[in-house]
């Protein structure tokens, strides 16, 4: 199909994915993998910026990445409940795009959204491969072969970590495309965005990224084990 993605990232607002996993991104599509990033609100309560702004800032971070395709749905914003409606909606989206890995919010979070967008998609995604559920569209069952979980204001001890090492700096330009997020202006409301918030995101990951001996990785969680092969040691040389 030519809607298929290898990657779904999903996030409860405009930037949400790019602060958790904007440098994974940005290596991905480097290697020329589909990756596709999904908006579940248009952030429409945001302290500063409008609807229009977020849009236009999220379509500049996505190009900086080189994603595939940025699918916006329009659940509300501080309304991010277990329904049906927005179950429907979530696996829609999946089927239509069928991605192989999902990668949404880890679930302990200071913001609510945050974890809530986490268990609605665990949810579609567990629908979205029940061959009798039906969508908005009627497509076919489409199962998901594993979802991670990326941090956004938290810092947790990952289960993995990816190098990002050669894309912190697609990471950090996809980040200041929200202007009306990180950037601190007169007639700016004062957040814990605007007060150094891209810088604490580069630490983190450079934090990450010494832990495992390179300059910058960004951390994952997951629910159930990672199969290693090869992996362990490499090409034997």
């Amino acid at each position: 199909m030519s809607h298929t993605l290898d990657i779904l990232a999903i996030g409860a607002h405009p930037d949400d994915v790019e602060i958790g996993m904007g440098g994974t991104i940005a290596n991905y599509t480097n290697k020329g993998f589909k990756i596709g990033i999904c908006d579940l609100t248009m952030a429409e309560l945001s302290s500063n910026g409008t609807i229009a702004i977020r849009q236009d800032e999220a379509k500049l971070a996505g190009e900086i990445l080189g994603i595939t395709k940025r699918i916006q749905l329009s659940l509300p914003d501080r309304g991010l409940y277990i329904t049906e409606s927005a179950i429907h909606s979530i696996v829609t989206v999946i089927r239509k795009y069928r991605p192989k890995i999902v990668f949404v919010p880890y679930f302990e979070d200071r913001h609510p959204d945050h974890g809530q967008c986490s268990r609605l998609v665990e949810e579609a995604v567990f629908s979205a491969g029940i061959r009798k559920y039906k969508d908005e569209l009627d497509q076919p069952s489409h199962k998901v072969q594993t979802i991670y979980y990326y941090m956004i204001n938290g810092f947790h001890k990952p289960d993995f970590v990816i190098d990002i090492s050669d894309t912190i700096d697609k990471k950090l330009e996809s980040l200041r495309a929200y202007v009306s997020q990180f950037e601190k202006t007169e007639a700016s409301t004062n957040t814990p965005l605007t007060n150094g918030y891209i810088e604490s995101v580069e630490n983190r990951e450079r934090l990450f990224g010494n832990e495992v001996g390179v300059s910058y990785a960004e951390g994952f969680k997951t629910k159930k084990p990672i199969l290693l092969s090869n992996d362990l040691l490499g090409e034997r040389r």
